[in-house]
């Protein structure tokens, strides 16, 4: 399937384990609860397209373009999502032990409630992005952008926020006390409350807490009437 175009196809539960999709461009097509780990999206462009509760681990999503995209309850353990643009992807409840998003676009995407421990989002851009309820232990953010970022709840046990920027990040009721690399003049710029933890000798400004229910977005359009995949898939 390395090249294919793939409109409207209905993958749902389908076993795609190892599958080579790199270079697809894939549209309105659900792959919900499917199996693709190991397999290879590098590169791939997935539009309006539906991986909720999808098998990912170990997949090579490198350059994947993944706007909007739905990976609600997915299991993207151990994936390599370097470069990968995903603004305003549904990543809720997903479990990302591991993930790489390193130099990743993931502006307004919703993480609330992920397990990400040991995640991978440095260089990342995460501007917007609700990261509430998650567990972000061990993760590193070094030199992300977290600009009006909502971390409120969150879990960040011995996660790494060197150089990373903290304009207007919702610090609210965090526990930061055990993260590493995390300087004055970052906390300077985001907004805590008397329920934020910080480690030594650090402060944060106090404003008003946002409360923030993340919606999840639009479900992708409805494939067409079932028929069979192989005159679904139409290669270059």
């Amino acid at each position: 399937l390395a090249g294919a175009r793939i409109m409207g196809a209905n993958f749902a539960g389908a076993s795609l384990i190892g599958s080579d999709l790199s270079d697809a461009r894939v549209m309105g097509s659900n792959f919900a609860d499917a199996d693709l780990s190991r397999a290879s999206l590098d590169d791939i462009a997935l539009i309006g397209s539906d991986f909720a509760r999808a098998n990912l681990s170990n997949a090579k999503m490198r350059s994947s373009e993944a706007r909007g995209v739905n990976f609600a309850a997915a299991d993207l353990s151990q994936a390599d999502a370097t470069d990968m643009s995903a603004q305003g992807g549904n990543f809720a409840r997903a479990r990302l032990g591991r993930t790489v998003f390193r130099s990743a676009a993931l502006q307004g995407a919703n993480f609330s409630r992920a397990e990400a421990t040991g995640a991978d989002f440095s260089d990342s851009v995460l501007t917007g992005a609700v990261l509430a309820a998650g567990r972000f232990d061990q993760a590193s953010f070094r030199d992300a952008n977290l600009n009006g970022a909502i971390l409120t709840g969150a879990s960040f046990v011995g996660s790494d926020f060197s150089d990373a920027t903290l304009t207007q990040t919702a610090l609210h009721g965090v526990d930061l006390s055990r993260a590493k690399g995390l300087e004055q003049d970052q906390l300077d710029q985001a907004c805590g409350d008397a329920g934020t933890r910080l480690p030594q000798g650090l402060t944060v400004r106090f404003c008003g807490r946002r409360l923030v229910i993340a919606p999840a977005p639009p479900p992708p359009p409805a494939p067409p009437a079932p028929v069979p995949a192989r005159r679904r898939i139409a290669a270059e």
